[in-house]
């Protein structure tokens, strides 16, 4: 598709979540409006999410479960387009979907549903056209020019009245992501939130690697916390560390040098369990009570150093205080994260200390926007971080 002859009222950069859905209601309203992006197609991260089926919002979304450095900032834009009013959105296309554990809404059928809801969305315009959209398209440069802005591309330049930043983070680098976005904040004034990767697995140094290593692909609830909220989901030790949305969750809190914290029996007070077996049956082995909690391997893992004197009979109260905090207390120290590689979000970004939390627009710059995960707001595994996309591209639109 060649570049157009006049300019557009709204440019968009960004062809993920929230550059479509902001697409979508701009031509909607009868914007003409334009969306680039590098990559060959729109949504990729859309088409892998949820295992393929998109977990495309949660019922349970609210403010708090979203990081920010304002964390009263998401508030306007949540609360203006709901979790509510996106499901809305995917029943009128007759869009089948379920609900998973924790108020994970998915497609029951692909991920690609979502994708063409939003291509629909873009291109079904009855008050004006299409919205246009330009894939392969690398941009050099950009600018502002008589209250206009411009976009230099390998396709030629493009000018617009409004300018929407939606490029997204850091994060998973393989399918294009990089910190353009923030290029151009800084470009025009704006400030950065320090980023680092979020919803990433931790990982070891090289004695606690060695000596977990035999465990990968060992999954046990648990709760971890680090720094922050307390979650209780699914723990996976890995050749490198811990995974598991419990790890996840956990490790947009966590700060480089901070350990975490881990209890593997969540609904057992491990120390008073061995007392009461010691009393009752002192001739079981300690293990056989602690795999009634956890599983067998980790507990003969802790149960090993005993040697011979295995029996609950034979165990002070001083080594079963040390068992049940091994359990319900495991402290363990990261030695890092596996890095945007795989990381589902970035954490930080564009202040929001610079941006207005009803229209997403910078404060110092008419009619510059930045919505999506190039913000600083960072949701929650499970839903949240789509549902800001939504949201925050609904607010952005709005204000045109």
């Amino acid at each position: 598709m060649s570049p157009p002859s006049s300019h557009f009222d709204v440019l968009i950069l960004g062809a993920g979540g929230a550059g479509l859905m902001c697409a979508g209601q701009a031509a909607q309203r009868g914007f003409r409006t334009a969306v680039l992006d590098h990559a060959k197609k729109p949504g990729e991260k859309i088409r892998i999410s949820g295992g393929g089926r998109c977990n495309f919002t949660n019922t349970g979304t609210q403010p708090t479960r979203f990081l920010s450095a304002d964390p009263k900032f998401a508030r306007s834009a949540l609360k203006a387009y709901s979790a509510q009013d996106f499901v809305a959105l995917v029943k009128s296309h007759k869009i089948a979907f379920h609900e998973k554990t924790l108020g994970q809404l998915f497609c029951d059928g692909s991920a690609q549903q979502i994708i063409d809801m939003l291509l629909s969305e873009m291109r079904d315009c009855p008050t004006g056209g299409p919205a246009q959209l330009f894939m392969s398209t690398s941009i050099r440069h950009v600018g502002r020019q008589d209250k206009l802005f411009a976009v230099e591309t390998d396709k030629g330049c493009f000018t617009s009245d409004r300018l929407v930043v939606a490029t997204g983070g850091k994060s998973i680098p393989k399918m294009g992501a990089t910190g353009f976005g923030y290029t151009i904040a800084e470009q025009f004034g704006l400030r950065i939130e320090p980023t680092r990767p979020g919803l990433v697995p931790f990982t070891f140094d090289p004695v606690l690697k060695q000596t977990y290593a035999p465990f990968a692909g060992l999954a046990t609830e648990a709760v971890v916390t680090a720094q922050g909220p307390a979650f209780r989901e699914a723990l996976l030790f890995t050749h490198r560390g811990l995974s598991g949305p419990a790890v996840l969750q956990a490790s947009s809190y966590w700060q480089a040098g901070m350990p975490i914290h881990i209890d593997l029996a969540p609904d057992a007070d491990l120390y008073q369990q061995l007392l009461a077996a010691r009393e009752t049956r002192p001739r079981n082995e300690v293990a056989t009570v602690l795999a009634a909690f956890i599983p067998k391997r980790l507990a003969k893992l802790l149960t090993d150093p005993l040697s011979g004197r295995s029996r609950l009979a034979d165990q002070s109260n001083k080594r079963f205080k040390s068992l049940a905090d091994m359990v319900n207390r495991w402290e363990v120290q990261p030695v890092g994260t596996e890095g945007y590689r795989t990381a589902e979000v970035t954490v930080g970004g564009v202040s929001t200390a610079d941006l207005d939390p009803v229209s997403m627009a910078a404060k110092q710059v008419p009619g510059l926007f930045f919505i999506g995960e190039v913000v600083d707001v960072t949701g929650w595994l499970g839903g949240y971080n789509f549902q800001w996309a939504w949201s925050s591209a609904v607010a952005a639109a709005r204000a045109f």
